[in-house]
């Protein structure tokens, strides 16, 4: 058994604008699955598929309180486009962010809710990831995020050092997922999490069990009935198991 990281959830006070400044950053196409959830995904796409990882802003009135622990980076191929990239997202509601990041290559920014992203520079290893190059959580111990998110999914473990974990999808395709040793405690719910989704024929309960096993905990969000389950990782990060598909 295995699961595989399918969307990002993200959290918005109004998900139809998120959803628009998403879908121009990405350029992908953009639905609804139902009120306040704007989905996102490349055109063409057949989900779920490892090219991409798609992106479902769900409505929330609560507002964010801290910076986020999950971050998207974006990729670019050049110096030229990367700049181009920051002044068309400036141009899209982005403004510039202040994390204590000093003099770095790459340009910090948050969307129009204040949900923060990089624009990175041009970097060999994200040359095929398409515009999406990571999705990125801070973390304490980047070696113990290794052992737990190595085990609950089937993708493929790249680095792990005492400051980095990377993994891409088992297949070599799509955007890569990154531990990021950061300092700081998580103090509040996310209000960006992973979603996974078992495979085909797998059963939920089962695959649910075997991430207990490996160190997930059971989290009450306020979900209710609800066909899939909310977890936490080792070091408190929600995420969903979705039902197999």
């Amino acid at each position: 058994m295995a699961t595989r990281l399918v969307q990002i959830h993200m959290k918005a006070g109004d998900d139809s604008a998120v959803g628009r400044f998403w879908a121009e950053a990405l350029g992908w196409g953009i639905s609804s699955e139902g009120p306040g959830v704007t989905n996102l995904e490349p055109e063409g796409f057949v989900y779920p598929d490892p090219t991409a990882i798609c992106i479902d802003v769900v409505r929330d009135p609560n507002p964010k309180t801290v910076k986020n622990r999950v971050h998207v980076d974006l990729a670019t191929t050049s110096a030229a486009h990367q700049a181009d990239l920051v002044a068309r997202l400036q141009a899209l509601g982005a403004t510039p962010a202040d994390l204590g990041q000093g003099d770095v290559p790459w340009t910090v920014l948050a969307d129009p809710e204040g949900n923060e992203f990089c624009v990175l520079e041009p970097r060999t290893i994200y040359r095929d990831t398409g515009p999406m190059a990571a999705v990125v959580v801070d973390c304490a111990d980047p070696r113990v995020m290794a052992r737990f998110w190595g085990e609950a999914m089937d993708w493929i473990l790249h680095e792990v050092t005492d400051d980095q974990a990377v993994l891409r999808s088992a297949k070599g395709v799509g955007p890569y997922l990154e531990f990021l040793r950061t300092p700081g405690v998580k103090t509040v719910r996310n209000r960006v999490h992973l979603d996974l989704r078992p495979y085909p024929g797998d059963d939920h309960a089962a695959e649910t069990a075997r991430l207990r096993a490996l160190g997930a905990t059971d989290v009450n969000i306020g979900q209710g009935d609800v066909p899939w389950t909310v977890l936490a990782d080792p070091e408190g990060n929600e995420f969903c198991v979705l039902t197999p598909l």
